[in-house]
């Protein structure tokens, strides 16, 4: 009989990058009119709060509830070919070495390599695709599309409980045998996700993770190598609206950045 396939199972955002998705293509949707000064000033405050210590599961909660309103009217094609023209100039840079050389040793190893991410697949593909992951191994959050704009409508939120519930349906599907499987996350919301397999792994982890990772024995892990593009959030970073972005990585991610340009160019 032979043996049971086996994947390893990668959070996103400060686990495989050194910052959040979003905010790394902030400038660039700034650049391109989807996000006002005006909303960027509002959200400066949770972006320094994600980039410094994360969020909570009831910050993620009211970052999302208080963007939901702004998600209505972007282009799906305009939010992919901006990710696309930006991705080697905005995220490369920020992908972290060690993940890079992980994700080849499980490939190596026989293993699938799946991307398990609160952001919105529009966000995760093109980050996937620079790693090689195929479409089919994203799990990510997801949102309506009517007429090739997005509605504003959250489909699937993939946060804490979502992930491990959607990790065991892949896990069914596909007949992976979850105890030789492993998993990657920074964030104790991602608790959920990493009790899922048999070699949950704690990287960069948050305060409240490590604390459950040495209760449980769990690996620990630094990733120091990226190259990164941002760190703190700075006066300028403010005054041009990356601000907005980082707070949607916290909650649906590329769920936020759907927003206000169909309102704008209605009111023009």
């Amino acid at each position: 009989m032979s043996p049971r396939p086996t994947a390893a199972f990668f959070d996103l955002d400060k686990t495989i990058i050194a910052t959040s998705s979003a905010l790394a293509f902030g400038r660039e949707f700034m650049h391109n009119g989807l996000v006002t000064r005006a909303e960027a000033m509002h959200f400066s405050l949770v972006k320094a709060s994600y980039l410094v210590s994360g969020q909570t599961s009831e910050q993620m909660d009211t970052t999302r509830d208080q963007l939901t309103a702004l998600v209505a009217g972007w282009d799906v094609d305009e939010v992919q070919r901006i990710t696309t023209e930006a991705m080697h100039s905005v995220v490369t840079p920020v992908i972290y070495a060690e993940a890079r050389d992980l994700i080849r040793q499980h490939r190596e190893a026989g293993r699938d390599v799946v991307i398990v991410s609160a952001s919105v697949t529009h966000l995760v593909h093109p980050i996937a695709a620079e790693l090689g992951i195929a479409p089919e191994d994203v799990i990510a959050s997801e949102l309506e599309v009517e007429q090739g704009r997005f509605t504003g409508e959250v489909l699937a939120y993939l946060k804490g409980p979502a992930k491990a519930e959607a990790m065991r349906a892949m896990a069914e599907r596909r007949g992976y045998d979850m105890a030789g499987s492993y998993a990657y996350s920074d964030s104790a919301t991602d608790v959920p996700m990493l009790e899922q397999v048999g070699n949950p792994v704690a990287v960069n982890p948050d305060r409240a993770l490590k604390k459950a990772a040495l209760e449980r024995g769990w690996t620990i892990r630094s990733f120091k190598d990226p190259v990164p593009l941002v760190t703190l959030p700075t006066a300028r970073d403010i005054g041009i609206g990356a601000g907005v972005l980082a707070g949607l990585a916290a909650v649906t991610a590329g769920s936020i950045w759907i927003a206000q340009r169909g309102r704008n160019s209605s009111a023009s």
